[in-house]
């Protein structure tokens, strides 16, 4: 028995030190889809005194790059998936395969829905982003790509389903009452017999995008016909949820990519780069602003358009459809960010409006100045008393009156010139007009 025991003890202790020996002779394992390649411990920080932090580094680096780690993570989470259970955090097993994004599971249950007033926002920002690509000759559409699990949740595990309108709904309603041009892709995929979500990805497949496309250029007056057939070549997909989960595993999901779409784009562009310029066979210039899901969209809208600019940015910055002379702008996001839409709200100037400030009460807001370039100043601030749910917020600077975009309980603006000084911001409590006198010097008023 001591033998046997002895024996376990050695081989156990063989097993923990392959991954870390391992390391030294192959080299740092690689990270996952969903992480960033593990950084490697210093001795001396910034300031080149001894980092205190080194031993918990090192565990850290270790922990995030030993031998076989890929291998290792695919079996375990193989291990996991035969008891039900998902290895990824990030990742919720569903029926026959089907992979789903954990960020979803707020909007498939119902467990986080926009506040009224977020919602105001959302949609006011987007009417205003409307409004200012009006001003520039350009048409506007705002469209939603749908969670996996809106769409197929009959695949999702058993999560109570919310019967409430979701966020997604709820907004288009408040889109349509302000007059924002909407395109609704959840009407266009459920009349669909055909799956048009990849099983093992968070994201729709080429035959998705191309309806999406449709759709779009429909509501801007381009004809295409994209979803009716297109050329394409059946390729391998590696879903982003499956290299999440499987990272040293090999996906056998396929996708219909197109080929010979009659567009150009620079060498060394990837379908994830920031910003994507493109000519194609259409007329006309698009300003689009997209996330992850315009990977597969962009071919086929780039192509719809004489030129084109995709856009990844987090923050819209619609100043450049002005630079474009854009013919349309088109803003993409997908459900489970839809508070990006106040979150983190676009730039671009505050259009000037009339306010008539006569009975007004003394209101209490905070404001600072975000930054400034040669023609335009940033702020923003937050109303410290209460505000109706659909209050506009505006900023009075300069003998003029202007209004804001609406964040999380605050406002941001971009103004002209240089900024600092005096400023008013103005909004409505209880139907009653609120004026707060603010000093950049001080923030408050």
């Amino acid at each position: 028995m001591k033998l046997a025991a002895k024996i376990f003890t050695a081989l156990f202790i063989l097993l923990c030190l392959i991954p870390g020996a391992g390391m030294l002779i192959l080299g740092p394992g690689e990270a996952r889809a969903n992480e960033s390649a593990p950084k490697k411990p210093e001795l001396l920080d910034r300031d080149g005194a001894f980092n205190n932090e080194v031993l918990s580094d090192t565990a850290d680096y270790v922990n995030e790059a030993f031998a076989f780690r890929q291998p290792l993570i695919t079996l375990w989470a193989h291990v996991e998936a035969a008891f039900g259970e998902s290895a990824e955090d990030g990742v919720i097993l569903g029926s026959d395969g089907w992979l789903f994004y954990a960020d979803e599971l707020a909007d498939y249950t119902g467990t986080e829905p926009m506040t009224e007033r977020e919602l105001f926002a959302a949609a006011k920002n987007l009417s205003l982003m409307s409004k200012y690509a009006g001003s520039l000759g350009a048409d506007f559409v705002f469209t939603i790509a749908p969670n996996k699990s809106s769409l197929y949740g009959e695949h999702m595990p058993d999560y109570p389903r919310s019967e409430e309108s979701t966020n997604a709904a709820r907004l288009a309603e408040e889109l349509e009452r302000l007059g924002v041009n909407y395109v609704n892709l959840f009407e266009l995929f459920a009349a669909e017999d055909a799956t048009l979500y990849f099983e093992h990805d968070s994201h729709w497949t080429s035959r998705g995008a191309a309806m999406a496309a449709d759709a779009i250029n429909a509501a801007l007056g381009v004809q295409s016909d994209y979803g009716g057939g297109y050329e394409f070549e059946t390729q391998s997909h590696t879903g982003d949820l499956f290299e999440m989960l499987y990272p040293d595993g090999k996906d056998t999901e396929k996708d219909d990519a197109p080929v010979n779409l009659a567009f150009a784009q620079d060498e060394g562009i990837r379908p994830d780069s920031i910003t994507i310029d493109t000519a194609g066979a259409g007329e006309g210039t698009l300003m689009m602003f997209r996330d992850s899901f315009g990977e597969l969209l962009y071919p086929f809208m780039a192509e719809s358009w004489g030129a084109a600019r995709f856009s990844r940015q987090a923050a819209y910055d619609l100043t450049a459809a002005q630079e474009l002379s854009a013919d349309a702008v088109v803003v993409e996001i997908v459900e489970r960010n839809l508070a990006w839409l106040y979150e983190q709200p676009p730039f671009f100037p505050a259009p000037e409006r009339e306010l008539d400030r006569d009975g007004a009460a003394e209101g209490t807001a905070r404001l600072s100045l975000d930054g400034e370039s040669d023609r335009y100043h940033s702020l923003s601030g937050i109303i410290s008393d209460e505000i109706d749910v659909d209050s506009a917020v505006y900023i009075g600077y300069n003998g003029a009156w202007y209004e804001a975009l609406l964040t999380n309980g605050g406002f941001t603006a971009v103004l002209p010139g240089e900024g600092g000084g005096e400023y008013e911001a103005a909004w409505y409590s209880g139907g009653e007009l609120r004026i707060a006198r603010i000093n950049t010097e001080s923030g408050e008023g």
